[in-house]
């Protein structure tokens, strides 16, 4: 099992900090790179710019909650959430239909 996390790229897991605008304000976020490429590929389904999806996500939470706290921390869980999902949704090897994650929803 150590294997499977032990091998996986460093590039993977090492962090970057990105600067962006958000509200008008300028702000830097550090996420390691598998983070960002997650980040990217959400962007990309959703039809934004990194930037814009980012922006979007952080005035919806402020919507939400009325502040944003630990933006880095909600931008992990929301990729894990993101991965989580979409692994819900493969098809097993023997071709049955898909598992649905959203049953508990």
């Amino acid at each position: 099992m150590c294997s499977l996390f032990a091998h996986q790229p460093q590039r993977d897991y090492e962090s970057q900090t990105r600067s962006l605008r958000i509200d008008g304000h300028c702000t830097s976020i550090r996420l390691e790179m598998s983070f960002w490429d997650t980040l990217e590929e959400i962007a990309a389904k959703e039809g934004m710019s990194l930037a814009k999806f980012l922006t979007t996500l952080h005035d919806e939470v402020l919507d939400h909650h009325g502040e944003v706290k630990n933006f880095a921390s909600l931008l992990r869980c929301s990729c894990m959430i993101y991965r989580a999902k979409s692994a819900a949704v493969v098809p097993d090897l023997h071709g049955s239909t898909p598992a649905m994650l959203d049953a508990a929803e």
